[in-house]
């Protein structure tokens, strides 16, 4: 009896030991450098197919002004690069070893939004060329959609800006085939000081590029995607009240140099980039505080452009410097842990 009562003394007494030994935490690193928002942190494929199919619904009434605006050409400008860009997607993949993503809509709306940008005017060839460079170096060579730091569609802009500067700023006049102005209402105010009515800066009937001349087809889209919660309306409003902040500023204090608001508002690319570039998911902050600080400044880096550059128009460099600096953003703006110590 007494050996048995020892045996279940020395087995209670390991039971405590066992017992009274934490169990083993994980050590979790002090330094993030990345910011998750919060969940859920996966979707659905069909998600992000959904998604891609309203950015292009909402592009469709600027896509149709185009073609009334400049003719059947600027379709077939847009035809050309969505399938450059389909295209050289799928050819990485195929280099890759990945499944196709051809499906999602990702490579249709890049090029789609790129040809937006471009001139009607622009050589096949270029589109081309741009499509290819959008996709290969502004989002494949990142690893693919969700890991690209910028804009593809500005990226391919960019480098189409740099490579062939002249065929970038010629401009078609409305509704011709053949006539040619080289300068857009952007242009036309820096250089010669001529102020374009409103009326034919917010319908469209004017100089520029393919999807950005009306801005009442572009806010028609881009109040859609903010409606249905696609694009988050703190960047567009940030962005534009920036720029009409700013620029009223400059122009009260000498309205010969700089133009009003209203005008900065109606001309350029602001209006396309404000509601489908700015907007973009993969590339702008993910905190509410952080889309304000992006759009912010966005307007200032665009109007000390338009007004202080070389160049008359600022909207594409504007949302590609604040793409750059987005992950400071987050890093800065991602709200605390509960119990988080600040340090």
């Amino acid at each position: 009896m007494e050996e048995k009562q020892n045996i279940r003394a020395e087995e209670s007494g390991k039971n405590a030991e066992v017992k009274s030994t934490p169990a083993p935490t994980a050590k979790v690193s002090e330094k993030r450098p990345f910011v998750l928002s919060s969940s859920p942190h996966f979707k659905k494929p069909g998600d992000v197919r959904m998604i891609m199919r309203i950015v292009i619904a909402a592009l469709l009434p600027a896509v149709g002004f185009s073609v009334y605006n400049f003719g059947f050409h600027s379709l077939i400008t847009i035809a050309v690069s969505i399938l450059a860009a389909t295209i050289t997607e799928e050819i990485v993949n195929l280099a890759r070893k990945r499944k196709m993503t051809i499906t999602d809509g990702s490579a249709v709306l890049t090029g789609l939004l790129l040809a937006m940008t471009l001139p009607p005017s622009l050589p096949l060839s270029m589109v081309v060329i741009g499509s290819v460079f959008a996709i290969f170096i502004g989002k494949q060579i990142f690893g693919g959609l969700g890991y690209n730091i910028f804009n593809p569609a500005l990226i391919g802009r960019a480098f189409l800006q740099a490579a062939f500067p002249i065929p970038m700023m010629t401009w078609t006049i409305p509704r011709t085939i053949d006539a040619i102005s080289t300068a857009t209402p952007l242009g036309s105010f820096k250089f010669a000081k001529i102020l374009t009515p409103y009326y034919d800066l917010f319908m469209g009937t004017v100089g520029g590029c393919i999807g950005e001349t009306s801005a009442l087809a572009i806010l028609i889209g881009g109040l859609f995607l903010v409606l249905v919660r696609i694009a988050d309306w703190r960047i567009p409003l940030s962005y534009l009240g920036t720029v009409v902040i700013f620029s009223g500023i400059l122009w009260l204090i000498n309205p010969v140099s700089f133009p009003d608001p209203i005008f900065h508002l109606f001309a350029g690319g602001l209006m396309l980039g404000a509601f489908f570039m700015a907007t973009d998911m993969v590339t702008s902050p993910i905190t509410p505080k952080g889309k304000w600080i992006f759009g912010i400044g966005a307007g200032i880096i665009l109007v000390l452009i338009r007004q202080f550059g070389g160049l008359p128009e600022g909207v594409m460099y504007s949302i590609l410097i604040m793409n750059s600096v987005t992950p400071l953003i987050n890093r800065f703006t991602r709200p605390r842990y509960f119990g988080e110590i600040k340090q």
